[in-house]
């Protein structure tokens, strides 16, 4: 990192834990070392830190001239001993144990290659062996115990960017390179068995092995982590899942679809990311031209790329059926269609007749055609569904200058451009004919249509905003206040606010019925593009130098905000992206996180429900009839084999002997289990807490059952069954004081259904209990009282609420 300290995190929390300093430069490599932590700074001073006191453990300085350090590892079974690598090509074994004062434990290595850089030199699975990555592309299998070279490989891609081995039992080897190729290389054989071309977009930072696995995982500069498998013939890789960023800022972000749960993006690349959960993410790609043309012509893989995308626009009504995105890109001159649902490229291409670039994009609502606007003032139509061409506006062009936003209503009834020539049209969508057109003070940066209310804002490029009604065909407002150029705007769903980003780092907030600035806040890095969700929950945002999009809440949503208009003198305050702060910051974040704990009951007068899952409590008196269809059927019985010799009873008169057993009487087979029955856990708990009249523990053991061993339990209370009658009041009570304190109410109704149903008999029998009984029921029916005063106080509320907004 760009400072002279460093820092541990806990990751869980994500609270800094240790911090170290001493270094006078920059700190460009660490290693965890057991108990201790190393670094190196740009100054080549090596340092070791004790990791709980912080201290300095032992420093070593290189001289730069003859030994720049530029990697650092520890071998495998070497006790307290460092190898570090240099610019010069060399390596330098090291104890750093105390005693040895850091002396150098082993000769000088080196390769005999005069100034190559080397890399990094990972572990092999064999021991004393390491693999070093130089500056040239060689990779050099060394071993460290004889200082001798193995053997040698030698990569075209440019520098070793990294390397790793595989363990499950194949002598593979992979290198990274800096162009985003990854090299496999037989150790056995000596050669390369495989490329795995364009792995990346960027270099490859760096690739490992997972241990006794055929999985590598890479990752790269281009801001994407990629899981590779080897199960295929050939001995290469496949792609077995990645999570992928943005490899630059983006420029332009887009809701796509009508519930707000993805937000397409591009950063030269289409990508589309979840509000829900990370695994809903995938990139749409790059977009090539056609592979058929490609192939008669001989391109390379490099050529097949189109240029970046610039803008897109998106509609997913017909997306079930073609293509729902369309894409312009930098300096081209057809028009890409995109398909959302396959995650792909479209099918089409609209190259119109001119040789201009692509401007402004639109889709119309019901997702059947598409309007380009071009930098030559033409604006063309297209079918989505064919991709064919159904006309232009205008005789010979739209505009006299570059078209700067082009859009079409709800209806298909108006198509409306802007133009570098200070006017916007309006065009009959079917007819093409023009309608009426605006004048402006100054020429358009970006336009952008409320398609419900017919609203369309306009950024000039003199900072600013002008709102135009496509009913009345007026300007119905304006408004200023930026102090930059307007990069993005967006209007809140029910087409009541518009909110604009400047480079004057501010995003603000336009009341369109009251014409006044209601909200406006600083950022400490202009946003570029703003989209607000079709539900009105979050508004996403994209920044200079930023990778990620950021979500901002809805507060009105959440609670009562003023929107009343800010003053003229009004300071707004400056809010830090999450991820960005400066130093000595961190200390403070970390000193105002709160720990909260929710009390176990909110309010004396509530009644609280347990968090138990249904299961639990909700079958409890159902569980007869649930063993009884889940009991299986008789297997059919075997028959008895007949005896070779027949018994016969002795006498004149020959009888067969009837079976053993058959004249005895038959014994009960029901046991009392009332001698033999052991008392429980619960039972013992139950038992003392009834002396003490404190529930809490055989209230906790009952949550931790399941409906059979509850079932069991209060079974087991029954006499015959080795319990008593002070059991049996006891668990009445326990029953009470749970609806008496107003927690786990669920529970306590279940159990006391399911006690009831066991053991009614013999409550109505035995007096105390009878007594106990009533008790509990007049608990519940004050419960319930309670609950329905509640109920009835909110439906009071409700219906003054409702007619006070009527």
């Amino acid at each position: 990192q760009k400072n002279t300290s460093r820092l541990i995190t806990d990751v869980a929390s994500m609270q800094v834990i240790h911090t170290y300093t001493g270094h006078g430069a920059d700190v460009h490599l660490l290693l965890p070392f057991g108990d201790h932590i190393i670094s190196v700074d740009r100054d080549n001073v090596v340092i070791v830190w004790d990791v709980e006191s912080e201290e300095e453990y032992l420093q070593i300085t290189f001289d730069k001239v003859s030994f720049e350090v530029s990697a650092v590892m520890h071998p495998s079974t070497y006790l307290n001993k460092i190898l570090f690598g240099s610019c010069q090509g060399g390596l330098q074994l090291w104890n750093v144990k105390s005693k040895y004062n850091g002396r150098e434990s082993h000769a000088k290595v080196h390769f005999g290659l005069a100034d190559q850089y080397a890399y990094l030199f990972p572990q092999t699975p064999a021991v004393d062996v390491v693999g070093v990555g130089l500056s040239s592309g060689q990779i050099v299998i060394h071993n460290i115990k004889f200082d001798e070279s193995m053997m040698k490989f030698q990569q075209d891609w440019g520098p070793v960017t990294s390397l790793s081995f595989r363990t499950d039992g194949h002598p593979v080897m992979a290198a990274g390179s800096p162009v985003g190729h990854i090299g496999l290389w037989d150790l056995e054989e000596k050669k390369l068995v495989c490329q795995m071309r364009e792995a990346h977009n960027t270099a490859i930072a760096g690739l490992t092995f997972l241990h006794s696995e055929p999985l590598l995982i890479t990752n790269g500069a281009d801001n994407a982590i990629r899981v590779w498998i080897f199960d295929t013939a050939g001995g290469g890789g496949r792609l077995l899942r990645s999570r992928l960023g943005h490899s630059a800022p983006p420029s332009q972000v887009r809701h796509h679809g009508l519930n707000g749960q993805h937000i397409l993006s591009q950063d030269g690349t289409l990508q589309s990311f979840s509000t829900v959960h990370e695994k809903f993410n995938r990139s749409l790609g790059h977009g090539s031209i056609n592979k058929k043309k490609s192939k008669k012509k001989s391109l390379r893989y490099e050529q097949l790329k189109l240029p970046a995308i610039t803008t897109f626009a998106s509609e997913s009504a017909r997306q079930d059926d073609w293509d729902s995105i369309v894409a312009c890109h930098r300096g081209f001159l057809m028009t890409t269609t995109w398909n959302y649902q396959k995650g792909s490229m479209g099918a089409h291409k609209l190259e119109p007749e001119r040789f201009n670039k692509n401007r402004a994009v639109d889709i119309t609502s019901c997702g059947n055609f598409v309007v380009v606007g071009i930098s030559s003032g033409h604006i063309d139509v297209y079918n989505m569904q064919s991709g064919m061409h159904r006309g232009q506006y205008g005789e010979d062009r739209a505009h006299e200058g570059a078209v700067r936003g082009v859009s079409v209503d709800g209806l298909n009834q108006l198509t409306i451009s802007a133009g570098a020539d200070n006017l916007v049209k309006m065009w009959k969508f079917k007819s093409r004919q023009l309608v009426h057109s605006v004048d402006l003070a100054s020429p358009p940066a970006t336009t952008h249509l409320h398609r419900d209310s017919g609203m369309l804002a306009i950024a000039l490029d003199d900072f600013t905003l002008n709102v135009l009604d496509t009913e009345t065909r007026r300007i119905v407002r304006r408004f200023s206040g930026h102090r930059g150029q307007v990069n993005d705007m967006t209007f809140s769903p029910d087409g009541r606010w518009l909110i604009t980003a400047s480079m004057d780092c501010t995003i603000r907030t336009w009341d369109l019925p009251s014409g006044c600035l209601v909200d406006c806040f600083l950022v400490d890095s202009a946003a570029v593009s703003l989209t607000m969700s079709p539900t009105g929950n979050f508004l996403a945002s994209s920044h200079v130098d930023n990778l990620g999009i950021y979500l901002w809440s809805n507060n009105t949503l959440c609670c009562m905000v003023s929107l009343r208009p800010l003053p003229a003198d009004y300071e707004p305050t400056v809010i830090m992206l999450p991820g960005t702060f400066e130093e000595g910051e961190d200390e403070d974040l970390n000193s105002e996180m709160i720990e909260y704990e929710s009390p176990e009951q909110l309010d004396e007068e509530l009644v609280t429900l347990s968090l138990l899952p249904d299961s639990r409590w909700k079958n409890l008196l159902h569980l007869d009839i649930i063993k009884k269809r889940n009991k299986p059927k008789e297997p059919p019985k075997v028959p008895k084999a007949a005896p070779f010799f027949m018994p016969t009873i002795p006498g004149l008169i020959p009888q067969f002997a009837p079976p053993e057993g058959s004249n005895q009487e038959e014994q009960s087979k029901v046991v009392n289990f009332g001698v033999l029955a052991q008392k429980s856990n619960f039972y013992r708990e139950l038992e003392s807490a009834t002396l003490s009249n404190k529930f809490d523990g055989p209230v906790g053991m009952l949550k931790e059952m399941g409906p059979s061993a509850i079932d069991a339990e209060l079974r087991g209370l029954a006499p015959d069954m080795g319990g008593d009658v002070f059991v049996l009041k006891g668990f009445l009570k326990m029953v009470a004081s749970m609806l008496d304190s107003k927690r786990d109410f669920d529970l306590a109704q279940a159990y006391l259904a399911l006690f009831l149903k066991l053991h009614l008999r013999l409550i109505s029998q035995e007096p105390e209990l009878m007594g106990e009984a009533s008790r509990v029921s007049q608990e519940l029916e004050k419960t319930w009282t309670s609950m329905q005063t509640l109920f009835n106080q909110s439906l009071c509320l409700l219906s003054y609420s409702k007619s006070a907004l009527l």
